[in-house]
This record gives C-alpha cells, structure tokens and sequence, in this order.
C-alpha cells in the first residue's frame, strides 16, 4: 500500500473504538510509516495524532502501551539512521538506489519533536522522545549531530520537570511513565544533564512507582495466592500453574519496570544521593519499611509460609515445587534486591548528610534500616545475604550507627525481642526472625548491661544451643553460639560469664559432632580460650578455667572415634566445605581445636601442653589424618600466630630432643623424612 493511502488509513484508525487485534496493527503500521515517510510535515502530523489516538489511549493497558510507544519510535529511529547509511553513495558503486523515505537522521527527529505539542500532555511527549534517543544513540550508535543530541537531551529533562510540577494530572499512568522513559535512557545522558533533573519531585513518584500497581502491588499478590493454595492428600500444599494468583503472579513478573527493576533501583539511589531536601529521604525510608511490612505481613497470612525451607520437598507438591514456587521467589528476590540497593544509598547519604547524622535522626534512619532487612528475612535468608555486598554494608553500618546510641540500641532490640523467647517456635516465619534476632542482637554486647544481656540476648540462645535440637536448624544454632560467644567475651560482663560458661561448655561438648561442625567447634573453643586467658577480667577471677577447658578436650580426644566423620556431619556450610581438605574423625578435629588453642594460653600453661599436644597426635592411627595435624602443629610451632614470648617457649621445647622426636616420630622412634615448614629447621642427621 502506497505510503500515503497508508497514513490515511492509520489515521482513521486513531480515532476508532479500542480493540486489542487493531491496536496490534495500528502499532505496526505506525512504526512502518514512520521509517518510510518522506515527507516531515507528514511525520510530525502522525506524531500528534498518536499520541491522542482514542483507539489507543481511550483503554490503556497499563505501562505497556507507554512502553509500546516507546518501543515504536526506538525501531523507527533505528531504521531511519540505517536507511540513511545505506542510502550513501559508496566510492566504488556507480548507482545506489534510495532506500526508506529518505529523511536524515536529524531532519526525522526534529519532525517527530515538533508534532509533541499542546494536545498531548508532557508525559507522552518523554515517551516519544525516549524512544527516539534509545533509537538514535542507544547501543552506542552517536546517529544525531552533537548539538541535536544535546538539544534531544534537554527536551527530555524539560519535559520531565514540567510533567513533575503537576504529577497528579496524568495520575499513575503519567507518573510511571516518567518514571518508565527516565529509568530506559537514563545511561545515555550526560553528567550536566542529569544534574537539571528534579530528584526532589522525582524520588518519591520513584518509590512510590515501585511499589504500587505498576511495581509491586504492595504485596496483595501474597494475599491472592492464599486462596488458590489447597491441601492435598500427604498433606501436602498445592500452588496449581492454572490457578489466578498464578496468571497474575506471572502478569505482574512481565510488567515493564519489574523487569527493568535492576537499572530502576540503581536509578532511585541515585535520586536519593543527589536530592537537596532531606526529608525526602526520610519519606523513602518510611515508604519503604511501609512496603516491606506489608511484605511480610501478608506472607505470614500465606499458608505456604508455614513451610520450612528444609521440608518444602516433603510438604509442597512437585508442580508447586517446580513452576509456581520459582516464579514467586523470583518476584520476591527481585523487591529484596531493589529494597537493599535504596537502603544503601539512603545509609550512605546518611553517613555524610549534616542533618540526617544529626544525634536526633541518625539512630532512627539506622533502627529503621534494620527493621526493614528484618521485614525481608524472609526472602534474604535463602540466598545467603552475606554473598550480598549492598546487604552487608546496609547492615553493618546501620549497627555501627546505632551502636553509638546505647539507649536507642536497647529500645531496638526490645521492640524486635523475639515473641517465644525461651523455647523454639513452631512456626517457620518465628524461627526466621529468631535467626535475624540473633545475628543482630552480636554486635550491641558491648553497649549492653550484663542484665541487659542476659535478657535480650543469653535467654534466646539457650534453645538454640541444646544438643538434641533440630538438625534443620543448624543455621539458627550457629547463630546462637556466635551470639553467646559474643556475651562471654564482653568484659564487663565477667561475673555473667563465669556462671554461664559450665552450661555453654557442657553444650557445646555435646553438641559435637551431630549439631555442630568441625569448624564451628573449632572456632567456638578457641574464642572460650581467649575469654578464659588475660587480660580478660575472668583469667583473674576463674584463673583455673582456661586449664579446665583443655584437660576436658584432651580426655575428650583420648577416647574420641578415629574413623572419618560422614559428610553429613563434618560439612554443613559451604564454609565448612571450603575448610575441609580432607576427611578428619571426632578424635583428629579435637587435636586440631587443641593446637588452635595454644596461641591463646599463658606461657606456664603453653609449656605443660606443648608435650601433651604431642603425644596426642601419636594418637592418631590414620596417616592422613596425622599428617593434616601435623601441618597444623607447624603451623602453631612457627608461631606466625603468637606473641615474641610464646614464641621463644615453642622454639625452646621444639629445640630440645624430646620435643622434636614427639613431632616427629612419636613413641616408636621411626625414622622418616623432615616435613616441610616447622621453623626453618633442617637436621640432615634425623
């Protein structure tokens, strides 16, 4: 059809009823006349009746008919400029025939520009022009003259601050497409550019944006998907893939700015890092801990929250398991990320914003920081939120902050105490806030009481640490051990420690190997030797402790297994995993967490137990297993980690025949080969 008979009938069409099939098409055709139009006056009329087309704007369908709109003019810019590069004469050809409609790359933009006028409100116009400067300099195309690029540029920004002085005039459409437009050519502007922008305005329409129908839903999709989850026989739960929450889950996984949601919290943060007023980042933050609480409140009304992460295979049916569970975790990952990359921007700013640090406002931004990586535990907890970089720092800096406010850091950990303190929770979703208590709770123990911290945080741990707990909660009952170990070795709190210490011991005794791994034992008895040892306050008060503690390991060891421990057992953790060079039994990991002790202890206390070390690893039948002890003891005699005095002990009894044949040789004298390592000592005659 002739290009001019086409635009009439186009036009036609624009001011037809809605139809989903002639929308299709109308699209379509545009995009096709505005590659091959010759005429501009006829690119500009197109422009503006598109963009007040009934057919199209009467039914819209959410951000995917702004998205379409941009999606047209990008493709249309693309082919013009490739039309324009083919249609170039080369030095070698006689003829090239003219391809498309033969309009330049900047006479084609400047029409399109010129048909953005008063009949359309300014929120289409961004679409348009987002379309043509993705299609003209996207993917590093530089189609346009640098003064028309500028310009295009500048048109885009003038046009989003107007749109921003009355945002409530294109309602939700009209803020996410801003918000659509800005998130797709955001990378291509420039620094001076960007600086005209009104982050002030822009922030909230952002997170709001986010949040809300076009983003989010403010997690109704949660509460939707409770009525379609049925049970079924072995008890089990069913998420069916024909189920409505399932269609709209998938629905709201395809909008535009979810699937973009990456680039827009990037875009958000930094919205938050160049905002002049304050307070709106104040706004952000509630909005957000506002959003995220809904979040979790509406998964703890979910039946499938009453699943364990450990049991999902046993109680949710295989289709749950493999088409509709992955789609919702995708989505909620998704809000999980883009919730932390804010959050660190907003910490970030407040480390250095005069009134946000303010003694007034600093424990409350750090406090709400917290509570809101409390309300997305849930969701962090099953990726490892540590591999996280954004999380770490959101977390760790918001405890540094608020640890500097000793009355607010003893207000926080009240509000977020857990409900069943005292006993393990039954329900799942309890179980995980007790796990973010406890990591948490480690860092306030030196700004706490010693009635504080028996309260808040040895009260918690006591379930957490029985030896018959859950192999399931393993995680949890690292936790708990990190936390205890943390109130130990507060000095201030050598009177607590000294009463606590017999149980945590006992426990962690019995504990090992079934609940807990090598490396976990290792590193909680070395910490015990540490608290136990000067200067802490309990080495004066408990001066018998430290020797107590090894005498209890050594018997341990002497009657311990000497056959490997099952995988199961010795790896739990990817550290554990990492750490494991090879397979070790009870008896050769407690001779390894004795020598881990010996850099600890004082020096009568390190020349007793140098001998008895010694004799221990002759112990050990498994030549493997004594040569990774072995490494271990080299290790400890070359007193890389101890002081210049516990090093001339090491290097005094190692010097002696004794010392050197126990290492070397054990009780039967064999003669073999030196080891390498051990302080530089090379005997030819041994």
């Amino acid at each position: 059809m002739p290009a001019d008979r086409l635009l009439t009938t186009v036009l036609r069409a624009f001011q037809g009823a809605p139809n989903s099939e002639q929308t299709d098409r109308i699209f379509g055709s545009t995009t096709s006349l505005l590659t091959t139009l010759s005429n501009p006056l006829n690119i500009t009329l197109l422009t503006s009746h598109l963009l007040t087309a009934p057919a199209i704007w009467t039914q819209v369908d959410g951000l995917r008919t702004c998205l379409r709109i941009i999606s047209v003019y990008n493709t249309a810019a693309i082919n013009v400029r490739k039309n324009e590069l083919e249609s170039h004469p080369k030095p070698h050809d006689a003829y090239q025939p003219r391809r498309g409609g033969g309009v330049g790359a900047d006479e084609w933009t400047k029409a399109v520009v010129k048909g953005l006028d008063d009949r359309s409100p300014r929120w289409q116009h961004i679409l348009v022009i987002a379309g043509v400067l993705l299609g003209m300099e996207g993917q590093y195309r530089e189609s346009l003259s640098r003064n028309l690029k500028s310009t295009l540029e500048g048109a885009l920004i003038t046009a989003a601050n107007l749109a921003l002085e009355s945002p409530a005039s294109g309602g939700i459409l009209g803020s996410g497409s801003i918000v659509l437009a800005l998130n797709h050519t955001f990378p291509l502007l420039s620094d001076h550019i960007r600086r005209e922008l009104n982050y002030d305005t822009l922030l909230m329409i952002m997170v709001k944006t986010m949040t809300t129908t076009e983003g989010y839903q403010e997690g109704y999709f949660l509460q939707a998907i409770d009525y379609d989850v049925k049970e079924v026989a072995g008890r089990k739960f069913d998420w069916s893939p024909k189920s409505a929450s399932f269609r709209q889950i998938q629905k709201l996984a395809s909008k535009p700015l979810v699937t973009s949601m990456g680039p827009l919290s990037r875009l958000i943060a930094h919205a938050v890092e160049h905002t002049t007023q304050p307070a709106k980042i104040i706004e952000a933050r509630e909005h957000l801990l506002t959003f995220t609480g809904d979040l979790l409140e509406r998964w703890k009304r979910n039946k499938l929250s009453e699943v364990d992460p450990s049991e999902e295979t046993e109680f949710l049916t295989p289709d749950t398991l493999r088409v509709t569970f992955p789609v919702l975790w995708q989505v909620l990952k998704s809000a999980m990320f883009a919730t932390v990359v804010i959050l660190r921007a907003i910490l970030g700013r407040t480390l250095i914003d005069p009134f946000l640090a303010f003694p007034q406002n600093a424990p409350v931004m750090a406090s709400q920081g917290l509570l809101i990586l409390k309300n997305i535990h849930f969701i962090s907890s099953r990726l490892g939120a540590n591999a996280f970089s954004a999380y770490t720092f959101v977390n760790m800096t918001s405890v540094d902050i608020l640890t500097r406010y000793p009355a607010a850091s003893l207000t926080f950990l009240r509000y977020i105490y857990p409900t069943q303190a005292g006993r393990i929770p039954a329900n799942p979703l309890l179980r995980n806030h007790d796990l973010f208590y406890l990591n948490t709770a480690e860092h306030f123990t030196l700004s706490l009481s010693p009635t504080d911290a028996e309260h808040l945080i040895v009260t918690p741990c006591q379930p957490y640490l029985s030896p018959t707990a859950n192999s399931n909660l393993l995680e949890i009952f690292e936790a708990a051990h990190s936390a205890m170990l943390a109130v130990l070795a507060s000095p201030r709190n050598a009177e607590l420690t000294a009463r606590v210490l017999p149980f945590y011991v006992e426990s962690l005794f019995q504990s090992f190997p079934t609940n807990l791994s090598p490396r976990q034992f290792r590193f909680a008895f070395k910490a015990l030797m540490q608290i136990c040892t000067p200067p802490n306050p309990l080495a004066s008060s408990q001066p018998m402790m430290a020797e107590t503690l090894l005498e209890w390991l050594h018997h341990r060891a002497l009657n311990a297994p000497n056959v490997p421990l099952p995988p199961s057992v010795a790896i739990k953790s990817e550290a554990d995993a990492l750490s494991q060079e090879v397979p070790l039994s009870e008896q050769a990991v407690l001779l390894l967490t004795l020598l881990d002790a010996l850099p600890y202890v004082t020096l009568p206390v390190l020349e007793d137990w140098l001998p008895l070390a010694a004799d221990l690893l002759n112990v050990i039948l498994d030549k493997t297993m004594k040569e990774q002890c072995k490494k271990r003891f080299w290790e400890v005699l070359e007193s890389g980690e101890m002081d210049v005095e516990r090093s001339a002990v090491c290097v005094g009894w190692w010097s002696t025949r004794g010392g050197r044949e126990r290492v070397l040789f054990g009780d039967q004298q064999e003669k073999g080969p030196f080891m390498s390592g051990g302080l530089g000592v090379r005997d030819s005659r041994l």
